[in-house]
């Protein structure tokens, strides 16, 4: 008996695209935690999204200006475009500056320990994208 074919992540991905701006189904399988999402995107050593947006959080003091409010971005996408903004915002904007956060793709220099490994995991995706859909209530 043959073994199924394995198939890469980027095709894994690529089957769950049902457009060109929209990944429908959560990559773990699994629904977020706001609350999680909320302390990934908060993160200076994670997710580091404050770095560059600005969002709905007075406790802290230097938000990013280089890219949309999360709250306006919530708003105006869906669940779907959010999570396929996440894990690659350059298939939206080849210039964005924004990494892809669930890639194994990242250039040519890199340190050892992150070689092969995505920025974050497919339930951290999950997670932020349900944060980012809170904030829309």
């Amino acid at each position: 008996m043959l073994a199924a074919p394995s198939i890469t992540l980027a095709q894994q991905l690529e089957q769950k695209i049902t457009s060109g701006e929209v990944i429908v189904d959560s990559l773990s399988g699994a629904p977020g935690d706001p609350v999680r999402g909320r302390v990934i995107v908060l993160s200076r050593q994670s997710g580091l999204c404050i770095l560059c947006h600005s969002g709905p959080f007075p406790e802290e003091r230097f938000q990013g200006n280089l890219a949309p409010d999360l709250a306006a971005s919530a708003a105006k996408l869906s669940e779907g475009q959010l999570r396929a903004r996440l894990v690659d915002a350059s298939r939206f904007n080849p210039n964005t500056i924004m990494p892809p956060y669930f890639s194994r793709d990242h250039g040519v220099r890199i340190a050892p320990q992150f070689a092969n490994k995505t920025m974050l995991t497919a339930q951290e995706i999950e997670d932020v994208v349900a944060f980012l859909v809170s904030l829309k209530q």
